[in-house]
């Protein structure tokens, strides 16, 4: 390479590194620095109005003796294992279904489920807060007209419900995006390949199974990660519906990290749960690329 030519490519590097410097500067101060002092205030007693005393691990240790933190892991575990599968299958079935629809019919479609993403999470509680109302809320309406039930529930005050009605809401807000990521990726499978197979008389299900699948499971890999982390990450709905009640029965990790950092004001124990947060969804992540990568 003449001295002219790499000049010229380290004009060019200094140009596109000269355009990501906003960006890089905004995810180190935004991102990395904060995820730095998350993992170093974990070590320490740290509230307001005082000196940070420095504990070791003394933190962690309580969160293995905490009650209330198994309890929300197990309810953000139960959500995830619920809503990933659920949420992908779904997903996957309703995108089947409408991708060789006709231009606005699938157009309809795809507005429709991903309209829950895009409302703000404050108007989806609302509504779902007022469909759950144990005295004028449609499903005891719906419930008590159809005779499923003889009186009024408290959908969100009675332990038994409220864990699952935030699973459902949850899953309603979720489908949409999995749905449009599915139609694209279905579009784009090689139909010969397809009609191959259909002359080679595969039905419809081997046909999925041994060709569609195999060139969509980066799109289900994605949808699964991603799936994952915003159910570990779960904490709009029980702050805006539950506060984490009745009885911490829908704790979830990511709420008590909430109310032991800016309601106890412990923020070193709630930045310990962050990081056992982080390390939970890291391995989980991993495990999936492993499958996926296997499959």
């Amino acid at each position: 390479m003449s001295n002219r030519s790499r000049a010229l490519a380290r004009r060019e590097t200094m140009a596109g590194y000269a355009f990501l410097l906003p960006s890089l500067i905004f995810f180190v101060g935004f991102v990395i620095y904060p995820m730095i002092q998350c993992v170093y205030t974990s070590f320490f007693d740290s509230t307001m109005g005082r000196e940070d005393i420095f504990v070791g691990f003394k933190n962690y240790v309580d969160l293995a003796k905490d009650e209330i933190f198994w309890g929300a892991l197990k309810n953000t575990v139960v959500i995830v294992i619920v809503s990933v599968p659920v949420t992908c299958i779904f997903s996957l079935w309703v995108s089947s279904v409408i991708y060789n629809m006709k231009g606005p019919a699938c157009s309809a479609f795809r507005c429709i489920f991903y309209l829950p993403v895009v409302t703000g999470s404050v108007a989806v509680a609302v509504v779902w807060k007022w469909m759950f109302n144990n005295y004028y809320g449609i499903f005891n309406y719906v419930g008590k007209g159809v005779g499923l039930l003889d009186k009024n529930i408290n959908w969100l005050g009675d332990e038994r419900f409220a864990l699952g009605c935030i699973i459902l809401i949850l899953l309603t807000t979720s489908v949409g995006q999995p749905i449009v990521l599915y139609v694209s990726a279905l579009n784009n499978v090689d139909q010969s390949l397809v009609e191959a197979a259909q002359v080679d008389g595969a039905n419809k299900f081997q046909c999925f199974w041994k060709i569609k699948w195999p060139q969509i499971m980066p799109t289900t890999l994605y949808v699964l990660v991603i799936t994952t982390i915003n159910s570990f990450q779960c904490f709009a709905l029980i702050q805006l519906l539950t506060s984490g009640g009745p009885n911490h029965s829908t704790d979830t990790i990511m709420y008590y990290i909430y109310y032991s950092a800016f309601k106890l004001y412990k923020y070193g124990y709630g930045n310990a749960m962050g990081v056992v947060l982080a390390v939970i969804i890291a391995v989980l992540s991993a495990v999936q690329f492993k499958l996926a990568k296997t499959d």
